[in-house]
């Protein structure tokens, strides 16, 4: 073991991952999975412990944080090119 670091953090983070996919969004497409993980990556990283305890306003405040100013076309969500009528804002 190699400070915090071992093979039960990473056997948590997959019961973590699998549990929330086949509880809280059921049905998953695989062109979608990284999205998923990320979700999970994100969530796993900033858990509550017992030198970091955080709530659920914390978690939710540190990612408006990260978001804040970033624009997000619909073109860019779905991958698809923008049509000749579609003009940015």
């Amino acid at each position: 073991m190699r400070g915090q670091v071992h093979t039960n953090g990473i056997e948590n983070f997959w019961a973590l991952l699998k549990r929330g996919l086949n509880g809280t969004y059921i049905s998953v497409e695989p062109f979608h999975l990284f999205r998923y993980i990320d979700e999970q990556a994100y969530r796993y990283n900033n858990r509550a412990t017992k030198d970091n305890p955080l709530t659920d306003f914390d978690r939710f405040a540190g990612a408006l944080s990260q978001i804040a100013g970033k624009r997000l076309t619909y073109a860019e969500l779905t991958g698809k090119e923008a049509g000749p009528s579609a003009q940015p804002f």
